[in-house]
């Protein structure tokens, strides 16, 4: 079968490209906005796509799987997608119909932490000698693809809360009938399509709806908006995490996150040693060892196996280093995220000097929706450069203020002050915190680093 994929560049859309590759289809695709490391995988892959969109959708193609970003009605795809009566289906639709029907799904949801603890799980598996498919919104260096088939039965996906498409407004979640699920937390987030957080946990409670008697629910003990969304109803066992009276939970933690003991039950079972920072990693780790053992591995195999983790590209992700520089490009794009990762950084660096890069990519960071906690949220930063995008609906100079605080409108502008910073206050760490492409910033702001490392 021949699929055509709009939206192909997409984190969701591209890992179905390589899998509907690997189980056999003729794949091809079509896109807007086009950047690594998506669009390097798939060249990799030997997929072609075309970018902008167009009317040009290929007459041999059977069915056309449509994302969601950017597709609407008015796309000069999408009208001729349905003015040529082609069938199609959403890539969680499809995704559900056809790939994981007979797969025992262990599915990884909730605001932060899913593309990581999603990567987790499927080290995990791999290392305890299985051959896990998986579908990860993000590419983990220990596998370095987004997404495998797998001959195994158990199959990871991160499970993202986001609706499916311009056709299908329920989650996408809904569609993959998950064994297992984790909730990592639960906040606020995509105000572009959810109202409130209420509207949120009523799409959890539908996943909840689904999971079978024999299933199981991993969630931390302590986070108040999904214990709400488990009284509202949860028919499967029930695992907890991340507390002092969860079922599974860390201690000797050391500041950083960077080592600490896994304890079941309050009786520990294995230590971790890792290359990881961030007490938020602490937690999902907890959350990938329940979901593993809830797969048949031992705690102690589970422990042994994410000390060898590597992380996820664009997850404080070390991109540039020389001399007592490092640069890291890291996807946090909400308050919480933003804080968890700095926070993991400081207690790492001490008091080495952190300057912080932000550009407000997502829907709900350019609405301005979490405006009044952001200067909270970079209290761990020695310096902060906002990036100001055309398109922000909010008055960011009125939320950030302070006077270790720039908003800069050019990306041009951006390196320029980078490099000054570096050299004027003694900058050891730089973080570039997007989830976009940001005008090619981080490519452009290496380049311009590295002849200063030959002067």
């Amino acid at each position: 079968m021949h699929i055509h994929i709009l939206g192909i560049c997409g984190t969701l859309m591209g890992s179905i490209a390589l899998l509907a590759k690997e189980a056999g289809h003729k794949v091809s695709g079509m896109d807007q906005n086009v950047y690594p490391p998506m669009s390097t995988q798939l060249e990799s892959a030997g997929i072609q796509f075309t970018a902008p969109y167009s009317a040009a959708i290929p007459t041999s193609a059977d069915l056309v799987i449509m994302g969601n970003a950017g597709l609407a009605r008015g796309n000069p795809a999408v009208e001729a997608v349905l003015n040529q009566r082609i069938r199609y289906v959403s890539g969680a639709e499809w995704l559900g119909r056809y790939l994981l029907s007979d797969r025992q799904v262990i599915a990884v949801a909730g605001t932060h932490g899913k593309t990581t603890t999603t990567s987790m799980i499927a080290w995990i598996l791999e290392q305890a000698g299985m051959r896990p498919g998986f579908l990860i919104g993000g590419i983990p260096a220990n596998f370095d693809q987004s997404a495998r088939f797998g001959d195994d039965p158990f199959f990871v996906i991160e499970a993202d809360e986001y609706d499916t498409s311009f056709f299908d407004r329920q989650s996408k979640f809904l569609h993959y009938f998950p064994r297992t699920v984790v909730v990592n937390n639960l906040e606020y987030d995509h105000a572009d399509i959810f109202p409130d957080l209420e509207s949120i946990q009523n799409q959890f409670h539908l996943l909840m709806r689904r999971i079978p008697a024999d299933g199981q629910v991993i969630y931390p003990i302590v986070d108040t908006h999904v214990k709400e969304v488990i009284d509202m109803g949860c028919w499967s066992e029930q695992v907890t995490i991340s507390g002092a009276d969860a079922d599974i939970d860390a201690e000797h933690v050391k500041a950083d996150g960077s080592a600490f003991t896994v304890k079941i039950n309050k009786t520990p079972r294995g230590n971790i040693q890792w290359s990881l920072t961030g007490m938020y990693n602490v937690h999902n780790a907890l959350a990938a060892i329940a979901a593993a053992r809830h797969a048949g591995v031992t705690p102690e195999a589970a422990c042994t196996a994410l000390c060898a983790f590597k992380g996820v590209k664009r997850r404080m992700e070390l991109i540039y280093s020389k001399g007592s520089l490092k640069v890291y490009d890291d996807f946090a794009h909400h308050p919480t995220a933003i804080a968890g990762a700095l926070a993991g950084l400081r207690a790492h660096a001490g008091t080495e000097k952190i300057l912080v890069v932000i550009d407000p990519a997502s829907h709900t960071m350019r609405l301005g929706t979490h405006a009044q906690n952001l200067n909270a949220a970079v209290t761990n930063a020695d310096y902060i450069l906002w990036h100001q995008p055309d398109n922000i609906r909010w008055d960011m100079a009125r939320y950030l203020q302070g006077d270790n605080k720039e908003i800069i409108g050019s990306v041009d502008d951006m390196i320029d002050r980078c490099e000054w910073l570096i050299d004027s206050i003694g900058v050891n760490h730089l973080v570039i915190m997007s989830n976009g492409g940001f005008g090619g910033f981080h490519r452009r702001l290496i380049e311009r680093l590295q002849p200063q490392a030959h002067s």
